[in-house]
């Protein structure tokens, strides 16, 4: 299964490579799209996951995920497109970049489709941590490793002393959502524990340093390669997600675990305003996306919602005991629900965050929106 979905996908990159081309031959003094380089988790992967090997890698590649795009499991874990996918339409693509794992083998792939459409490495399950989800994802600082691969390819298709490479990575944007499944791993020991007010104070310390410091070195490892924009996804509130809510009697959110996800987000901003000013010529946008899931739950109708707290693929209560899998319970109103499974948000939820970010409300971006990032000089 994985040897012809591999060969259709080859066959579908290959396309988009090549009408780009002649689009940018034929229209020569057209704004193009710059590609883009996504890094992350299940929130961006678009089937990354279906090349591990491991019963316990976390996959999408089976019905009911796809259900509304393309009519097929492709490894998002989504109904249908995700957020990079919505971003990357915003940009001007038809949808997310290619998973690197899909080409990887292909040298005569890798190279035309990171300098013309970009690439994207993000992993369910995958944390910035190493340890998270250990032997079942591509961790942060490997994906970045994957990304150093990727230049080199493009540095060879470009010829010996061209600068093309360079002055493409500088232009493209480099897209990041990670952090849920650390804080959901460090939330799961946390609570399994008994431990004084102080010692949690001084663990909770502790773990923002080790994101902070892991997050601060792939962003440095990006910008070394030649990364100028980063557009970073914060965590939402990751005590309202039905995973985390079916752990209460009564279904509410953990507060708790929303506490550690604003205290991350506040880390995160000071970490990319700190590496802005120390490095020349970063710029960055951080997105709120625990902001917008308040004032998304606060009056879900106006954004379209009649079910915020259940999975619309699942079993049990609030569809969060059981998986999304083929013999799942699945809600005939997809777009109506927020979450499409017990994490991940449903497709409708996913389109609204990429407005959100990437040209909407300034409170959801700061200092400046995705789209202000992106065409800035």
């Amino acid at each position: 299964m994985i040897m012809s979905y591999r060969l259709a996908m080859e066959g579908f990159v290959l396309c988009l490579v090549i009408s780009m081309e002649i689009l940018g031959t034929a229209a020569a003094g057209v704004l193009q799209p710059r590609p883009m380089y996504v890094f992350g988790d299940s929130t961006l992967d678009v089937g990354n996951n279906n090349f591990l090997t491991g019963t316990n890698v976390p996959r999408a590649n089976m019905p009911s995920y796809g259900v509304d795009f393309p009519g097929f499991p492709t490894g998002r874990f989504s109904n249908g497109r995700n957020t990079a996918d919505f971003i990357a339409k915003k940009i001007g693509f038809a949808s997310s970049p290619p998973p690197y794992l899909l080409l990887a083998s292909s040298s005569s792939l890798v190279a035309p489709t990171a300098l013309t459409i970009g690439m994207s490495y993000a992993s369910g399950g995958a944390g910035i941590l190493d340890s998270t989800n250990a032997g079942n994802n591509i961790p942060l600082l490997k994906q970045v490793q994957y990304f150093n691969a990727t230049k080199s390819k493009m540095v060879a298709a470009a010829g010996s002393g061209s600068s093309v490479s360079a002055q493409q990575l500088a232009k493209s944007l480099v897209l990041v959502g990670i952090g849920g499944n650390d804080l959901s791993v460090f939330a799961n020991a946390e609570q399994a524990q008994n431990k004084s007010a102080a010692d949690l104070q001084s663990d909770t310390a502790a773990f923002y340093g080790s994101l902070i410091s892991n997050y601060s070195a792939a962003i440095r490892d990006l910008y070394m390669l030649g990364a100028r924009k980063f557009a970073i996804i914060s965590v939402g509130l990751a005590g309202c997600l039905p995973v985390a809510r079916v752990l209460d009697a009564a279904g509410a959110c953990s507060g708790r675990r929303n506490q550690l996800a604003a205290g991350f987000n506040d880390a995160l901003r000071s970490l990319l305003a700190s590496l802005a000013a120390r490095l020349p010529g970063l710029t960055y946008s951080v997105a709120d996306s625990l902001g917008l899931m308040v004032d998304t739950f606060a009056d879900p109708e106006a954004s379209g919602f009649t079910d915020i707290a259940d999975a619309c693929c699942g079993g049990g209560r609030l569809g969060a005991e059981e998986g999304c899998s083929p013999n799942a319970t699945l809600c005939a109103n997809r777009d109506q629900y927020y979450f499409w499974d017990a994490v991940h948000p449903t497709q409708r939820a996913a389109f609204l965050r990429a407005q959100a970010f990437y040209d909407g409300p300034a409170k959801y971006t700061t200092p400046i929106s995705f789209k202000q990032l992106l065409w800035s000089t």
